[in-house]
């Protein structure tokens, strides 16, 4: 494989790779532990540590996801109509309550357990659809499954079928970027 090549098709991984290090630099010199904690707290636990152990997930990827969703803001609600901590929209919840037989009132999505719950169901879902591959997932998340099956067809976006090299949506690409950097961050001052 030609260096040429070797960079194209590894461009991306190593701009993220370059952001999260320049990120994790900036807060190695400018911020304190308290300070970076106080920003990516671990709010909310007990329900992230009991779903994350139970849907077999790293709960600093769901920590992740949920400051990066809603920061924490139980009552958040998008424009789209997504809602609670982990952004959850009222079809996907009942989806997935049908799905697997999930004994939650699915409406109930203001309700920190009931979303992180469903939340992290889904999460187990996009790992087992998309092979563990996190940042497919993160944009599956965030872009929609059937896009994102879409994007890994497309020669424009996949060289090989498996991996994204661009996603299209502006939003999603830099939704990817933030949780990644987030986890990186969480990993890095929890562990």
């Amino acid at each position: 494989m030609s260096k040429v090549s070797y960079l194209r098709r590894n461009l991306p991984k190593i701009l993220i790779t370059v952001l999260v290090l320049a990120v994790l630099i900036y807060i190695a010199f400018f911020w304190s532990n308290q300070e970076i904690k106080k920003r990516l707290p671990k709010k909310y636990e007990e329900q992230v540590k009991k779903y994350a152990r139970i849907y077999e997930l790293d709960e600093y990827l769901v920590y992740s996801i949920i400051c990066a969703e809603s920061g924490f803001d139980k009552e958040a609600l998008s424009h789209v109509g997504a809602k609670g901590l982990m952004q959850l929209m009222p079809e996907t919840a009942s989806w997935l309550k049908e799905k697997y037989k999930l004994e939650v009132d699915a409406t109930n999505l203001f309700d920190p357990d009931t979303n992180i719950m469903i939340g992290c169901c889904y999460l187990s879902y996009l790992l087992g659809r998309f092979d563990n591959d996190v940042p497919l997932v993160l944009a599956a998340y965030n872009g929609g499954e059937g896009n994102v099956k879409k994007w890994l067809k497309d020669e424009k976006y996949s060289s090989d079928g498996k991996t994204l090299k661009h996603i299209p949506y502006e939003e999603t690409r830099n939704y990817v970027k933030k949780v990644s950097t987030y986890y990186k961050i969480y990993k890095e001052i929890y562990a």
